[in-house]
């Protein structure tokens, strides 16, 4: 009599492999969503969920009267929305002229400092910014020197989303540039060969060769940073901005800080982030529906 055997038995081990990374994930990423409970209590940490008072949706209805709030969400989509429209124009540009160069050794030596950055937190870099930018910083000094008065970069409303979309850039370009130039190297080289033949300058091969090789790429990347529209960078943010810059530069996760950890209302910080949370879970659906038709990009 053959004895039954599970089928799936020689899948086991890697089955058994996964477990760590599901419980580390169930405890450290769905376990805290049990806080969103916060959202409808007028939270006090001494009495804790249960005890709690229950305030359905008194919560959001206070951030709606804050005069503040619109400021806020506005600050966020704006500087967010330049983050994305440079975070593809500027890799997409230094891929193009990287492509250009015929030494290899320049390229991966220019590949190689552009990328730099992005290992770097944004607590050294606020430091380095903070340094460079202050009223006596090297960029002031240089200013001088064509009789511009000095620039208070980080305390002016009027510069200060630039700085952060600028130094944004500096820190990430790098590794963007990296991916779009992994996407030329998928080009068939024949196509070249063949403009080349019919009379094409660089120019009119980067037109009608590159670019629409690239674009399927482009494409993806720009669907999907739509996830990112209410992700101004908070790290950043909190690094660089200070008081006279709320005006400008108060985004939506240092607004949430300062509500929650040092007004201590939990329970209204907690309301707000759970907005945040399911506007961008909207953004994030519409992106990949939009990255599945029009990039025939699927995560499944």
């Amino acid at each position: 009599m053959a004895k039954w055997k599970w089928s799936g038995s020689g899948e086991l081990p890697l089955h058994l492999m996964v477990l760590p990374g599901l419980v580390l994930v169930l405890i450290y990423s769905y376990g805290p969503m049990l806080g969103i409970v916060i959202a409808f209590q007028k939270f006090m940490p001494a009495l804790g969920f249960f005890k709690s008072e229950w305030a359905g949706l008194g919560n959001f209805e206070y951030v709606a009267s804050l005069p503040d709030v619109p400021h806020v969400i506005w600050n966020t989509v704006y500087i967010a929305s330049m983050k994305i429209a440079a975070g593809l124009f500027v890799p997409i540009t230094v891929a193009l002229l990287l492509n250009e160069v015929a030494k290899h050794w320049i390229k991966r030596g220019v590949q190689t400092l552009i990328y730099l950055p992005h290992f770097l937190s944004w607590i050294i870099l606020g430091g380095i910014l903070i340094d460079i930018l202050s009223l006596k910083g090297i960029v002031n000094q240089f200013l001088g020197l064509f009789g511009i008065d000095a620039i208070y970069f980080l305390g002016d409303n009027a510069w200060f989303p630039y700085v952060l979309v600028i130094s944004d850039i500096w820190k990430e370009f790098g590794f963007g540039t990296i991916i779009y130039l992994a996407a030329l190297t998928s080009i068939n080289p024949a196509l070249y060969e063949a403009a080349i033949m019919d009379g094409a300058n660089r120019w009119r091969q980067t037109w009608h060769i590159t670019l629409p090789g690239m674009l399927p790429i482009v494409i993806l990347m720009m669907t999907l940073s739509l996830g990112n529209v209410l992700n101004a960078g908070f790290d950043q943010v909190f690094n660089l901005y200070s008081a006279q810059v709320y005006e400008s530069g108060d985004i939506i996760d240092t607004f949430v800080y300062r509500i929650g950890m040092i007004d201590y209302q939990y329970g209204v910080a907690t309301a707000v982030g759970l907005f945040k949370s399911l506007v961008s879970l909207l953004f994030i659906s519409v992106s990949y529906l939009l990255a599945y038709r029009l990039a025939n990009y699927r995560i499944f």
